[in-house]
């Protein structure tokens, strides 16, 4: 399974990689303008779960009953730990009553700096894409995320695991997904980056996907089409948010207009009904356009 997922990891960071070179090497390029230009929006939230050390991971921030047979790994934005983030953290847990496990994927260096974002300068442009290249290279994460999964796996306790991301962290997760026998039982994308429709190809196990008006739609329709033959799909599910922006379920959530609430309610009811689904705890169905 690891072989064949490091030829998916080097396939798909092929795609990612740029031939223009910056300071002597290569720069992973996210092209989606609303991804390099949106603010996270500051908030009161006082997220619900504990930190502690995880997989490897010196900090791991976790939420819900740890004796639940359910793990979710979240895998947030280029922001790092964010209330609102966290927020749907201890919303999916408790609705799902599932422990979910969010690391600290940018442990040792640091989230990009919120004085730097959105990038207005050459150099900060350059310093974001670097930040592409560096703590967020999506090889070492999908390994890093990869490792918290098969530490999952091995608890007699766990039966059932899955992995959902956000923006940056979307991406991850549904290369995660892909392979002959992914350590995940099911994953989600909610406005990821740098969606393409190809990842459908390799992938092996249920995906929940949820864009918004600043995601490839033609990308996203594609992939739906290729989900359709597959044979898990009756445990797809999906949905598209015409009226909302990239990061609206994360970070950038600003949880103070009606709009974005209301959404960022349904997405995770929707992100929880997909896993209960993926896992079986809800009888039957087709695949759902939700």
């Amino acid at each position: 399974m690891l072989t064949r997922l490091r030829a998916l990891i080097h396939h798909a960071n092929h795609r990612l990689m740029s031939s223009a070179p910056t300071s002597g090497t290569q720069r992973v390029v996210n092209a989606n303008p609303a991804c390099c230009s949106i603010p996270p929006v500051q908030s009161d939230y006082t997220p619900k779960g504990v930190y502690k050390p995880y997989a490897g991971f010196d900090r791991v921030y976790v939420t819900g009953p740890q004796s639940s047979d359910m793990a979710i790994v979240s895998t947030f934005d280029i922001f790092g730990f964010y209330p609102q983030t966290q927020q749907g953290a201890d919303k999916l847990a408790v609705s799902l009553n599932a422990a979910v496990y969010m690391p600290d994927f940018f442990e040792g260096s640091a989230p990009f700096p919120l004085s730097k974002f959105p990038p207005q300068t050459d150099a900060d442009k350059n310093a974001l894409q670097a930040f592409f290249a560096g703590p967020a290279q999506p090889e070492k994460n999908i390994k890093a995320l990869v490792r918290v999964g098969t530490a999952l796996r091995a608890d007699p306790d766990v039966k059932r695991i899955g992995a959902y991301g956000l923006c940056w962290g979307g991406k991850l997760a549904i290369l995660a997904g892909c392979g002959e026998s992914p350590v995940f039982d099911a994953v989600s994308a909610i406005h990821p980056a740098m969606l393409s429709a190809s990842d459908a190809d390799n992938l092996s196990v249920p995906l929940g996907l949820f864009i918004t008006k600043d995601e490839p739609k033609e990308e996203y329709d594609s992939m739906i089409r290729k989900l359709s033959s597959k044979s898990f799909a009756d445990k797809v599910a999906y949905k598209y948010y015409p009226n909302m922006f990239h990061g609206f379920a994360a970070a950038r959530a600003d949880l103070k207009k009606e709009d974005n609430l209301k959404e960022f309610e349904d997405v995770y009811s929707k992100l929880r009904g997909f896993f209960a689904n993926a896992f079986e705890r809800d009888r039957g169905g087709t695949q759902t356009r939700l």
